[in-house]
């Protein structure tokens, strides 16, 4: 995970290429935790993570806004009492990039340190 948390996500444009059937298998080893699923045809990742009490759910969820800024790249989050699920994807592509892979492996840092 080191590789993608030491990179920065890159502005992403229409024509960006997704990340191929050959790429993924590498990228998701190094995100264990995370699914990728696929929603109307859009291949995502999603992880849900478990909290003690609403006030943490809703801790890590700013800290998740913060990156997302930071990283201008801004995924859904579903806050609820003791667990939050956020789901990277491409907007731009209607699928996952590099950007998705580095977001989540951010995200796997944050919720480390909480």
């Amino acid at each position: 995970m080191e590789e993608l948390t030491k990179q920065k996500c890159v502005a992403c444009r229409a024509d960006a290429p997704r990340v191929t059937d050959d790429e993924l298998p590498g990228l998701i080893k190094q995100i264990p935790d995370w699914q990728p699923v696929s929603n109307d045809s859009v291949l995502q990742l999603t992880r849900e993570f478990k909290f003690n009490d609403y006030v943490s759910s809703l801790s890590f969820t700013n800290a998740i806004a913060n990156l997302a800024e930071a990283e201008d790249h801004h995924p859904a989050i579903l806050l609820e009492w003791g667990k939050v699920q956020v789901t990277w994807w491409t907007h731009k592509i209607g699928g996952l990039h590099k950007n998705d892979f580095i977001a989540a492996a951010k995200t796997d840092l944050i919720y480390q340190d909480k």
